[in-house]
């Protein structure tokens, strides 16, 4: 069944919605792939991006692992809810380089007010830079005088692309 995050994620993935500004100002990118439960997604750093010694900020690391977990909620989120990000925990364990990273996050449960969902940041050889969980807050869609499910989740910086504690960017 298709929901507004479910259409949101494939339009991630076909590479035709316009990114949020946070998105665009972090350089986030986008989406490669997601089935309910989880999601892959590739991601090169800029240049700009990394500390003098090359390395990457465990900070940046952070805000892709919320991307990421947010991601993989929306794939699971029932229709005519939203969530938010209330507890996001980062792992490290090698540091992570100028180089390509594969994002793989998947679903690990699911209740009626909790969306859990863990993340793993692998090098090009396939070793574990880091990995990430997260726990995303259920709640009902916010109801406005507006029309439609799109202009009520972009009053509230949903669906237009706010991400990070916020469900719905790209």
């Amino acid at each position: 069944m298709s929901t507004w995050a479910t259409d949101r994620l494939d339009a991630l993935v076909c590479g035709n919605v316009v990114l949020p500004p946070v998105t665009q100002t972090l350089r986030l990118g986008m989406l490669d792939a997601w089935g309910p439960g989880w999601i892959k997604k590739s991601w090169a750093p800029d240049p700009q991006l990394l500390n003098v010694d090359g390395s990457l900020l465990g900070g940046y690391i952070a805000a892709l692992a919320d991307q990421a977990l947010t991601f993989a909620a929306m794939t699971v989120v029932p229709d005519g809810m939203v969530f938010r990000t209330m507890n996001l925990s980062v792992t490290f364990h090698r540091v992570g380089k100028a180089e390509p990273l594969s994002i793989e996050a998947k679903v690990t449960s699911q209740t009626r007010q909790v969306i859990s969902a863990r993340a793993e940041f692998l090098r090009p050889d396939g070793k574990l830079i880091a990995e990430a969980s997260a726990q995303q807050f259920l709640q009902p869609m916010p109801r406005l005088n507006t029309g439609s499910d799109s202009d009520r989740l972009g009053a509230f910086g949903y669906g237009g692309g706010g991400e990070g504690s916020g469900p719905f960017g790209a």
